[in-house]
């Protein structure tokens, strides 16, 4: 009797445990969801959207995206972090979410490093540093020259923690203060730009890039290493004096920590594969993306590398979130 019963209890046992850990080789068996800390709408949620209907089509299980904003994207991840790590709930974070939170927080409820397996890099985006057409400033060098004759009076806007990281970068290697004025996102504090308000803005280059092709704003440089596609002419700031300034956004995608890494794999070779399709190149590049597809183990170093970078220009500005 005693063994029925222990054999009962390990039958039992094993079909509560079935569900709960996906078994690589029938993965992805059931629905999965992608969670993204920002609302509908914005570049992250396309990149989701666009992804999850390419899964869908290959796999054909449901593929949904769960809108979690909030926190400077904390609420998105604390959540994502804490999922089951069998593959089937997965997280768009941002280069914030993962490299500079740790350094604007005394204290997060997940852990950037650790607390994600990597699957994917998938878009990388400059930001651009642009002017009010009245500045007087035609290029980098000249923005220089006017910020030192303004004595630290000169006002940047930025929308978005990336933009104004870029922004305190940028007065670091030029060696000029500058004025951080902080707007809740990027169309209120171009709205101002364009206004004449604030004669400079740091931001992302998909915002802005209806702006600068309309002259509303003129573009001076993007931080990027190399010039951006979506603006050719426009130089970086390596190009204007600046040697080593290489900031950008990205987007990736990652699972929480514990998930099989034949799962990653699978994931990575997919995710791959979709962000090399010409229709989803040319729908994010359309709006300033460049795709960058990467293995698991590359996502993490830049995660890693960026953290430090990002962390250390963070601390000597000063920035806190709380």
């Amino acid at each position: 009797m005693k063994l029925r019963r222990t054999f009962l209890l390990s039958l039992l046992a094993s079909a509560w445990a079935g569900p709960l850990f996906a078994s690589p080789e029938s993965y992805p068996a059931k629905p999965i969801r992608i969670i993204v800390p920002f609302p509908p709408g914005g570049g992250t949620d396309t990149v989701a959207r666009t992804v999850a209907a390419k899964l869908n089509e290959r796999w054909n299980v449901p593929v949904t995206v769960d809108n979690r904003p909030g926190g400077n994207t904390v609420i998105g991840a604390e959540l994502a972090a804490r999922a089951a790590p069998d593959g089937y709930t997965l997280f768009l974070p941002i280069d914030s979410t993962l490299a500079m939170n740790q350094s604007l927080y005394a204290k997060l409820p997940y852990d950037p490093i650790n607390g994600f397996a990597p699957v994917s890099l998938a878009i990388t985006m400059p930001m651009v540093l642009a002017v009010h057409p009245s500045v007087e400033a035609r290029n980098v060098k000249e923005l220089i020259g006017l910020a030192k004759a303004r004595g630290g009076k000169l006002a940047y806007a930025h929308g978005a923690l990336p933009a104004q990281v870029a922004g305190e970068a940028f007065k670091s290697a030029a060696k000029v203060d500058m004025v951080a004025v902080p707007y809740k996102g990027s169309g209120p504090a171009m709205t101002d730009v364009v206004g004449g308000q604030v004669p400079v803005i740091f931001d992302a280059l998909g915002p802005a890039m209806a702006f600068v092709r309309s002259g509303k704003v003129r573009a001076l440089a993007v931080t990027s290493a190399r010039r951006s596609p979506s603006l050719p002419d426009v130089p970086t700031l390596a190009e204007s004096g600046l040697a080593g300034m290489d900031l950008v956004t990205w987007i990736g995608l990652v699972a929480p920590a514990g998930t099989d890494r034949a799962i990653v794999a699978k994931l990575n070779a997919e995710i791959t594969r979709i962000l090399k399709l010409p229709e989803v190149t040319e729908k994010l590049g359309a709006m300033g993306m460049d795709v960058v597809a990467s293995s698991p183990e590359q996502f993490s170093r830049t995660i890693k590398d960026d953290a430090v970078k990002l962390g250390a220009v963070i601390k000597a500005a000063g920035i806190k979130l709380d």
